[in-house]
């Protein structure tokens, strides 16, 4: 029997652990999960229709972001903590004592203010906090990157970033120095906008898909970036799969490690459906290297939203993500009596990542069911492609629509690999494999006016240009989430081998996205127009691959970062607190440390 059947022979919906033990103040994964606003005129956070008239398919969401004038506050604090998600207990990073983290959630236009505490300690760590997928123009500094646009926010120091919703639908936040993320510090954005192009009762928020590791992150860090020879593994396997941040684990395997840690039946997250009503929930993939194939028994998923871009809904019965994509769908619970009960699945591509349990499963229960007995329902029949790919980009088409302009300059970007001098394996972007100096911001250093950058920050100096456009290029045998800070991509074409030069797929209105996976041996051709100047990541968002250096700076109209000449001092004030936390506490950067 596989270890997946095992559970739910065995599976009793009464959890042998409490959400505290669990989750710690997370509320994720329980039928006391919040409910989020539904778009009527009197929910509070949405105060009528704060963005007016400004519709999903009839203004340009790039260059129409109303301003509400309204400030959302939120305070984080950063603080080591012991949970056990799947029943095996873990020390961890946890923001305010929760994980998943607790949900920001604001409108289109308005501005999201959150105050970070460092209060890392035994021992201390730095941290900095990204806002996956926000475009963030005019806010470069706020965009989270150590080494990028700040240095690491100190132990025992805080730092406020401030940033307007200039798109809208759903994302997450997450920590973006070293593979800090891995060990809890991360969790959802939702930002109301337009819909008309789609109906539904019940906004259930978000669904964490999520591989988990039973080691530390700073210990499969290290594995990671060991020369070979002396056991270094730049493939680790994860040892669960979570939903919500849950998920059981049969502690009698081997890979349960030390079973004196491990607690069977620890529970799995819980979802209400209103009989007949449609529900909207928001996929997010926020593990760590898996792939994953979500579905729900019995029912159709209706797509409406990849990343930040609404999309003309289309239905299907599985739906694949890679690390950090977002999409959102719309289920109606239609499929069957008000006491129904079905199994949500999602399941780690094991073709394209190595996983010692790779399938998760929640329950979702209609409104009159046994919320104490387990689903009983059967999977969809939808073997896996195997291509390590997202759906055909004919699928996804852009409510709003963009042609694929001509642009002012094509660049090649491949990705490899190579064994460096120590015998470490390393990936490589453009040929250099990227390390952060957390000391030195590449954004301060460009305000100066210093366009002399050290190779190792792999530096894409793209000027003035109007629209570039990438061709990336893998003929390595790993499928990468490429992620591009501060822009949504085109995705003109993806497929095997090499680019014909030519093909566009729906060139008047190409599939719009942060992050697309490019499959292995393969290549996925990607342009953007640089309308805003910064210096934005492209990168991996496998964390061992962009600690292994996968990853590259595009530079976007360095005369214009210099002619305004107005960053934050807040923005210094992090490298003075940084620089005098390392003058006695030097950190171990194994890795790129991004």
């Amino acid at each position: 029997m596989s270890l997946l059947g095992s559970i739910i022979s065995l599976l009793s919906m009464l959890s042998a652990l409490t959400q505290l033990e669990t989750n710690g103040a997370s509320l994720w994964g329980t039928l006391e999960a919040p409910i989020f606003p539904q778009f009527l005129t009197n929910n509070p956070i949405l105060n009528g229709f704060p963005w007016g008239t400004l519709t999903a398919g009839g203004n340009n969401p790039y260059t129409s972001a109303p301003n509400t004038g309204v400030i959302r506050n939120y305070d984080f604090t950063v603080t080591r903590g012991t949970i056990a998600p799947d029943g095996y207990q873990m020390d961890v990073i946890l923001i305010n004592g929760a994980f998943p983290g607790p949900p920001i959630e604001a409108n289109w236009g308005d501005t999201i203010q959150v105050t970070v505490h460092n209060k890392i300690t035994g021992p201390a760590e730095g941290t900095a906090f990204h806002w996956h997928g926000f475009l963030q123009k005019g806010t470069n500094y706020a965009d989270g990157v150590p080494a990028v646009d700040q240095c690491p926010i100190a132990p025992g120091s805080s730092f406020t970033y401030t940033f307007q919703a200039q798109l809208y639908g759903t994302t997450w936040y997450h920590s973006h120095y070293s593979a800090q993320y891995t060990g809890g510090l991360l969790g959802p954005m939702i930002i109301h906008g337009p819909h008309e192009q789609f109906q539904y009762d019940v906004d259930l928020g978000p669904v964490f898909l999520q591989d988990w590791f039973h080691t530390p992150y700073l210990e499969i860090v290290e594995t990671v970036m060991k020369p070979l020879a002396a056991g270094g593994n730049p493939k680790p396997a994860s040892d669960n799969n979570l939903i919500n941040g849950k998920m059981d684990f049969d502690c009698s395997t081997k890979a349960a490690g030390d079973s004196t840690k491990c607690t069977n039946n620890a529970g799995l997250s819980r979802f209400k459906f209103t009989t007949g009503k449609t529900h909207r929930l928001r996929l997010i993939n926020a593990g760590s290297a898996g792939i994953q194939r979500f579905s729900i028994d019995g029912h159709n998923m209706t797509i409406i939203a990849n990343d930040f871009v609404p999309v003309k809904p289309y239905t299907t019965q599985v739906v694949t993500l890679g690390i950090g994509q977002r999409t959102d769908i719309l289920v109606t619970a239609n499929q069957g009596p008000s006491n129904s009960a079905f199994w949500m699945r999602s399941n780690i591509s094991t073709l394209c990542a190595d996983a010692n349990q790779p399938n998760a499963l929640a329950a979702i229960y209609y409104d009159k069911a046994d919320t104490t007995k387990a689903p009983t329902s059967k999977a969809w029949n939808v073997p896996d492609p195997g291509t390590c790919a997202n759906d055909d980009l004919s699928l996804s088409v852009p409510v709003f629509p963009l042609n694929a302009a001509t642009p002012s300059t094509t660049q090649n970007l491949d990705i490899n690999f190579h064994i460096n001098s120590t015998g470490s394996f390393l990936w490589t972007l453009d040929g250099t494999s990227f390390r952060a100096n957390y000391n030195n911001p590449v954004l301060l250093q460009v305000e100066k006016g210093n366009l002399t950058f050290d190779p190792v920050w792999n530096v894409k100096n793209f000027g003035s240009n109007s629209t570039v456009r990438i061709i990336v290029n893998n003929p390595t045998p790993a499928s990468h989430p490429m992620h591009l800070h501060g822009h949504n991509m085109q995705i003109l074409h993806e497929g095997p081998g090499n680019w014909d030069g030519t093909s566009i797929v729906n060139g008047n209105n190409p599939a719009r996205r942060d992050v697309q996976l490019v499959r292995a041996n393969g290549h996925f051709v990607m342009q953007f127009t640089m309308d805003n100047p910064g210096v934005w990541p492209f990168h991996c968002h496998i964390a061992w691959h962009v600690s292994g250096g996968l990853y590259a700076n595009v530079l976007e109209r360095p005369s214009d970062i210099m002619k305004e000449g107005k960053l934050p001092m807040v923005l210094q004030q992090t490298c003075t607190d940084w620089a005098k936390f390392t003058s006695s506490n030097v950190p171990d950067q194994v890795d790129s440390g991004v």
